[in-house]
């Protein structure tokens, strides 16, 4: 079997933090057109929680 040598890749994270920011913006946007501002701003805000417990999680099986 051959040994193949890897070569070293590119880092796509910001740009996917940058793509998944602008998705996030357009969404809230028709969201906020749809539906009104409150639902706007509680579904920011279940995102929000969402994320830090996610960030908890992480912490706790990194520890």
């Amino acid at each position: 079997m051959r040994e193949h040598q890897h070569s070293r890749v590119e880092d796509y994270t910001a740009i996917c933090l940058i793509m998944a920011l602008v998705n996030l913006m357009w969404i809230m946007f028709v969201i906020w057109a749809w539906q009104g501002f409150v639902a706007a701003l509680l579904l920011s805000a279940a995102i929000y929680h969402s994320i830090n417990l996610l960030d908890r999680r992480l912490a706790r099986r990194r520890s």
